[in-house]
């Protein structure tokens, strides 16, 4: 390393967490870069203009399925009653969605409903899962 280098990690290394963290902050205004953003465990600085395409940013997932992965031969009448109370199934349709497992339960449904489905499918001993 040359000796330039070698003055600017030694001030690095005085400086307290705080002076660090402006540090970043400047670095990152300066030359328009985000150094939050990782890549293969390794620390790498990003460009933060808005040349990034729509379909680069990451989009959170706002629709879930709910999946019966598993109905427990002792469970499936129970699992079979709170199938029909969720869905407007009548009963021989419920009776093949159980038997049928692994079948969606719901489907494109929010997140908070997805957990409160699944909660009430596990209560009565099923395995599910919400993808």
């Amino acid at each position: 390393m040359s000796s330039k280098i070698n003055n600017i990690i030694e001030e690095l290394k005085s400086l307290t967490l705080l002076e660090a963290a402006e540090l970043v902050k400047q670095i990152e205004e300066i030359f328009g870069v985000d150094a939050s953003v990782v890549a293969n465990s390794n620390m790498m600085m990003m460009p933060t203009d808005s040349s990034i395409t729509s379909t680069e940013q990451v989009e959170e997932k706002t629709e879930f399925d709910v999946v019966l992965e598993e109905v427990p031969a002792p469970k499936k009448i129970s699992i079979l009653k709170v199938v029909r109370s969720l869905t407007s199934l009548g009963l021989k349709e419920a009776k093949e969605l159980v038997e049928s497992a692994p079948k969606s339960v719901k489907e494109n449904i929010s997140k908070q409903d997805a957990e409160d489905v699944r909660s009430k499918l596990e209560e009565a001993g099923a395995k599910v899962s919400i993808k």
